[in-house]
């Protein structure tokens, strides 16, 4: 590794570079912050190794100096001083690990052997996650439909503030991956994402993921655990399925809202929290509380800004946008052309009710482009129950009111067109009104 040491003790300087040079990793000098600045700016530098007092300047200063311009370098601290405190204060403001002076070779070793292993893991997450984001379609933040266009709009702005966010709408709407928008899109965006599937787990192992544990505190608590409120230290802490959550652990969420503050399982200790929360249900958690199922005060904590994450065929207009999308997608993947949906196929997808929202369609075009041939998805070729899905009801010689006759006409002008302004022109109206019988309707 490019190792950079900054201390301003000449000896220090030229002992630590000789025993980095003989573990074969290649040593740079600073006597103070200015110069390691400059060496910074030109070399590739792996690690820093910091003494905590430079002279006149304290080298902590300097570490939250780097740390607040972005820099993802690992900084180990010399320190002459063994007190578990100055220990603490280095790591709160975001050193990797600390040495004591003098130490001897053999220390040092085995700490820059942990920071390698800790840089190749690093390396090795960040090409997964490539992989990762290479092998999922992601949801375009983009929309044909108002309250979509709203819900994104929203999402952003809310992502800059450090407010609680409530999502809410049917299981498969995308809400994960808006949460993650949100945090990506945040100034903790370079601090974990850490997620906690609520129904999972029961209520005492839901205690212990959230909060964590000490050694001794329930049957199977073999040792202490760090839980996830404290892995998202910093970061964003996303509570799937939060109308999921007992009775019994509401009341210690919500003092992690409002006081930030938890305890692990069997402690006393009281510690402190810094994160930002974001939930999400598809639950009415109104109606729970008015049940009595979820605490009145815990929701409205959550509910600092509430975005709705609409159901698949709420969305008309973005449906075959999207079917294009992940067609496009998987093609790509299976190493195919440019592949279309026949008329038919497309027809089929339109009247499908799609319960399963965005997953179910993202595994349809999946299924259907695996086991079809060609350059286009036939409706032969998607999965059987898109074989008798009927066009509409008022094709088919159903009786129905007028009411539903024109939800379903407007549904299938909609569908069809490529904007609003293109329907409301083909149903006769403008797109106020198109836009008002819609929402009266129950179709945005």
């Amino acid at each position: 590794m490019n190792i950079l040491v900054v201390d301003d003790e000449q000896n220090i300087l030229r002992t630590t570079s000789i025993v980095l040079r003989t573990m074969g990793h290649c040593p740079f000098q600073a006597e103070n912050s200015k110069q390691a600045s400059r060496v910074l700016e030109a070399e590739p530098i792996d690690a820093i190794i910091l003494d905590m007092m430079l002279g006149y300047e304290s080298g902590l200063d300097y570490l939250e100096k780097l740390k607040a311009e972005g820099s993802e370098i690992p900084v180990i601290v010399f320190t002459a001083h063994s007190s578990i405190e100055s220990a603490v204060d280095s790591m709160k403001r975001g050193a990797y690990d600390y040495i004591q002076k003098p130490f001897i070779p053999d220390e040092l070793r085995q700490m820059l052997a942990k920071l390698e292993k800790s840089l190749e893991t690093r390396g090795k997450l960040k090409e997964l996650k490539g992989m990762v984001d290479a092998a999922n379609p992601m949801l375009e933040f983009e929309s044909n439909e108002p309250e979509m266009q709203e819900t994104f709009r929203i999402a952003e702005k809310a992502a800059k503030s450090e407010a609680s966010i409530l999502l809410l709408g049917p299981s498969g709407t995308g809400k994960t991956v808006l949460a993650r928008h949100i945090h990506k899109n945040s100034g903790r965006c370079d601090k974990p994402f850490v997620t906690v599937n609520c129904p999972s787990l029961s209520k005492e192992l839901l205690e212990s993921e959230l909060f964590g544990h000490i050694k001794g505190s329930f049957t199977g608590a073999i040792k202490d655990t760090w839980g996830k409120v404290s892995a998202a230290e910093g970061g964003t802490l996303f509570l799937d399925e939060i109308g999921e959550v007992p009775l019994e652990i509401q009341p210690k969420l919500l003092r992690l809202l409002q006081d930030r503050e938890f305890e692990r399982v069997g402690e006393t200790r009281t510690r402190k929290s810094n994160i930002r929360v974001v939930a999400a249900t598809n639950r009415d958690l109104a109606a729970e509380v008015s049940k009595g199922n979820f605490r009145e005060d815990l929701y409205y904590r959550l509910n600092v800004i509430g975005l709705k994450m609409p159901a698949l065929n709420e969305r008309p207009t973005d449906l075959l946008p999207i079917a294009k999308r992940y067609i496009d997608f998987y093609a790509k993947q299976l190493g195919r052309g440019e592949v279309v949906l026949s008329d038919e196929a497309r027809q089929a997808v339109i009247d499908y009710p799609w319960p399963g929202n965005l997953r179910e369609l993202k595994n349809v075009i999946e299924r259907s482009l695996i086991l079809s041939d060609g350059d286009e998805l036939k409706r032969a070729d998607l999965p059987v129950e898109f074989q008798n899905v009927q066009e509409n009801a008022y094709t088919t010689g159903a009786l129905i009111t007028l009411e539903e006759l024109e939800s379903a006409h407007i549904k299938r002008v909609v569908a069809k067109t490529s904007s609003l302004d293109e329907a409301s022109n083909i149903l006769g109206i403008d797109p106020a009104t198109l836009y008002r019988k819609r929402k009266k309707l129950g179709l945005c």
